[in-house]
């Protein structure tokens, strides 16, 4: 009977006057075809606050489009070229008139743009007056309750069940952003042992942007992204279709850092100069807590930062370690005619307050199922540099980064693609990362995880034979030459993936996809290293109010046999006030090596994408009703396992087959 109501529901909301557009993460799951767990609470999170402060195309700069981090450098020149020749842009219809945009990447650039004036903001700012007159408070609180009690609520953990925040944001036009935000995560101390300030985490900024040669400034708390991240990289990533989709894009962001999370942040200032027409100069201090295990001797073993902070023993280690960054970054961009190009280095400085000694190469025989971390950060002080460059014009664009660790090892990427017709273009990516290259704050593209220990290359195409339809495949091979983890010795992996999209009628996509990986592990008595083959498959027919998907998945190998299914129906209906979505879905798998990811809607800033294994159903309920200048939103979501009377284990237990999560969230805007 708890079903009725929903069932009810998605049977007649195709009944419905509808009128809406997809919202962007509709639209970044169709652009990207993101699985697993692609997208990270950092990325959304980001991706969020560009969606909540759209960017004016009328005043759009280069770089203020090079922080949408789905465009590729074809695209970004393209829409600069237009807008230097036809600015003012009336209406978002004209970016169909922009060829290498196609259907996917123009609906989600339309989330997170606006058509405005034209004219700059003051290249000062203005009176404080006028700041507080035209600037826009935002205020926001969220609350998650869940309806059922974990043994560690009752027996470890030092807070409530309650997971809360609250953020605060001005902003003035596109110059001026500051905010707070703090965070709480359920079983959290509140206001109590190291929390004695209230929340566990507290993340504060302060922004300013085109000020006449100062381009940007950020005090408190900031990410940095720099090339394509072998040496640092805390900002934007997706997964490989991504890559494929915005053509291996080097970037250079610098972004405040206003999450709830508390990892891959920098704390401290940074800011970009130009200093002359061509050339741009950024440094950067940071110096930050983070957590970290430490082994007998006082040493880091294994740094932990973003973790939980509910037990004894993880409050032990919050904030037990500190971190000094100090970095700088000189580019030169020289104006080409019918190209662009630019090229940049970039060194980084990092001190650690303990030595970290993840490996002890003094270790018995027994340990040494651990030598995939001989090589892992070790020592206190790190330095890494690199030089990062790409070239665009109309068919082709190369983007590439070497860089070197502070004992000489190298690590080397690049990218080349190629626009063969308005119907085909073709990437190439190859990258080598050293077993010995360390890099703290390196993310790059990798099989692996990691920007070490990897040598691979990844071959993708794209085909539009006509608007409606759409392809695009990829293959990709990686050699890791040391151990990692679960593998003792050298091995290999493999990934493929192709999709098909077609544009059926009135916004409604059919879209059909199939991946398949081979990757290596030790078997039992870690005596050889087994193959493990998995594919996955998904079918989804999707429309602004309704959609439909199958999720399949088969893992194969020596020691392991499982499969696994889920379908799900998700339906949205809104009007001008009230917006309601709805989800569920039927999952049946036989085990965790069979799981299955599924992305799900969730109030603003919530990073909702659930894993399902075993046998159940998931259904939700959300509604967001808008007065004025109040938003509030209400989401009830439930996971039902028939396979189980226990969920999950250790001081996560729940005695009960269901679980149900009721989540609040009111934001205020003036």
């Amino acid at each position: 009977m708890r079903l009725l109501p929903l069932v009810v529901f998605l049977l007649l909301l195709p009944n419905v006057t509808f009128s809406q557009q997809p919202s962007w993460e509709q639209l970044l799951r169709s652009w990207a075809a993101l699985d697993d767990a692609d997208l990270t609470e950092e990325s959304y999170e980001l991706l969020t606050d560009l969606a909540e402060n759209k960017l004016n195309i009328n005043q759009a700069t280069r770089e203020d489009l090079e922080r949408l981090p789905f465009l590729s450098n074809q695209q970004i020149e393209d829409l600069c070229e237009y807008l230097d020749y036809y600015k003012p842009v009336r209406s978002l219809n004209e970016l169909l008139l922009i060829t290498s945009l196609d259907y996917d990447t123009r609906q989600l650039f339309r989330c997170f743009i606006t058509v405005g004036d034209t004219l700059r903001s003051e290249k000062l700012l203005p009176s404080l007056s006028t700041i507080a007159a035209d600037g826009r408070h935002t205020v926001l609180a969220t609350l998650k309750v869940p309806t059922y009690e974990r043994k560690g609520d009752r027996y470890d953990y030092l807070g409530y069940r309650y997971r809360h925040d609250i953020r605060y944001q001005f902003t003035y036009r596109d110059k001026l952003k500051f905010g707070l935000t703090g965070a709480q995560d359920a079983g959290e101390p509140f206001l109590a042992n190291k929390n004695k300030w209230g929340y566990d985490f507290y993340s504060y900024y302060f922004q300013l942007r085109h000020m006449n040669r100062l381009e940007e400034l950020n005090l408190g708390m900031y990410r940095v992204q720099m090339g394509m991240g072998l040496v640092m990289n805390t900002g934007f990533h997706l997964g490989k279709l991504a890559a494929l989709q915005s053509l291996g894009r080097s970037s250079y962001v610098l972004t405040a850092h206003s999450s709830r999370s508390s990892a891959s942040y920098l704390r401290g200032a940074a800011a970009t100069l130009r200093m002359a027409d061509y050339w741009h100069l950024t440094a950067f201090a940071s110096y930050r807590p983070i957590d970290a295990t430490l082994n007998d001797n006082g040493t880091v073993r294994t740094i932990t930062e973003g973790t939980y902070h509910r037990t004894k023993t993880e409050m032990s280690r919050k904030d037990n370690t500190h971190l000094t960054d100090l970095g700088a970054r000189i580019t030169y961009k020289p104006t080409l005619r019918n190209a662009v190009a630019s090229v940049s280095a970039n060194v980084l400085y990092s001190r650690f307050s303990r030595s970290l000694m993840p490996y002890n190469v003094n270790a018995s025989k027994k340990s040494d199922t651990l030598r995939y971390r001989r090589y892992a950060l070790s020592g206190n002080d790190f330095l890494n540099a690199s030089i990062d460059y790409n070239y665009t014009n109309y068919r082709l664009s190369f983007s590439g980064e070497t860089a070197v660790s502070r004992d000489g090892a190298l690590a080397t990427i690049h990218s080349l693609t190629y626009r063969l017709s308005e119907e085909w273009t073709f990437m190439l990516l190859h990258r080598y990362y050293d077993k010995r290259y360390t890099a703290y704050h390196a993310y790059s593209f990798s099989e692996g995880g990691s920007t070490q220990n990897e040598h691979g290359a990844y071959l993708g195409a794209t085909w539009k034979p006509r608007r409606s339809l759409f392809f695009q495949a990829y293959v990709d091979y990686a050699r890791f030459p040391w151990a990692r983890y679960r593998v003792s010795n050298g091995s290999e992996a493999f990934d493929a993936m192709m999709l098909a999209r077609s544009l059926l009628y009135d916004n409604t996509t059919l879209e059909g996809r199939y991946r398949f990986r081979i990757r290596q592990r030790d078997d039992t008595g870690a005596r050889s290293i087994l193959n493990t083959y998995e594919h996955r498959a998904r079918l989804r027919l999707t429309h602004p109010l309704l959609q439909t998907q199958v999720d399949a998945v088969l893992v194969k190998g020596p020691d392991v046999s499982s499969s696994g299914i889920m379908v799900s129906q998700q339906a949205q209906w809104q009007n001008s006030w009230l917006q309601l979505s709805a989800n569920i879905g039927w999952f049946h798998t036989d085990d965790y090596d069979s799981r299955i990811y599924q992305y799900e809607r969730s109030v603003l800033y919530d990073f909702s994408f659930p894993m399902y294994y075993g046998h159940g159903l998931r259904y939700m309920l959300m509604a967001r009703a808008q007065w004025q200048r109040f938003t509030l939103s209400a989401k009830v979501a439930t996971t039902n396992y028939f396979d189980r009377a226990v969920i999950s284990s250790g001081p996560q237990q729940i005695n009960h087959s269901a679980m149900t999560d009721i989540l609040l969230q009111l934001r205020v805007q003036l």
